[in-house]
């Protein structure tokens, strides 16, 4: 979550503890993230939620979960070739 971002609301990427096949769907591990089991993010039920909803921060994701996330975004929202670094150009 920005803290300080502008926006009244933050997008949601909801959780399942039934696994899902695909880009969609990465596995979120227990522990420091608070899960408690095994669970998946369900990406495309990706939603808005006002930020006063939001009453406390319960763990957080590793690294390499948050990328997951992040490349099932882009890939739901079409971003993909958006966020592929630009080769780099000659000079003429």
């Amino acid at each position: 979550m920005v803290a300080d971002q502008r926006f009244p609301l933050l997008c949601i990427v909801p959780v399942t503890g039934t696994p899902g096949d695909g880009a969609l769907y990465p596995a979120l591990r227990p522990g420091p993230s608070g899960l408690t089991r095994m669970s998946y993010a369900l990406i495309d039920h990706l939603r808005s939620v006002d930020k006063r909803r939001v009453r406390r921060v319960f763990g957080r994701l590793a690294v390499t979960e948050l990328d997951a996330i992040d490349d099932g975004l882009a890939l739901f929202l079409g971003f993909g070739d958006r966020l592929e670094p630009e080769p780099a150009r000659r000079d003429r």
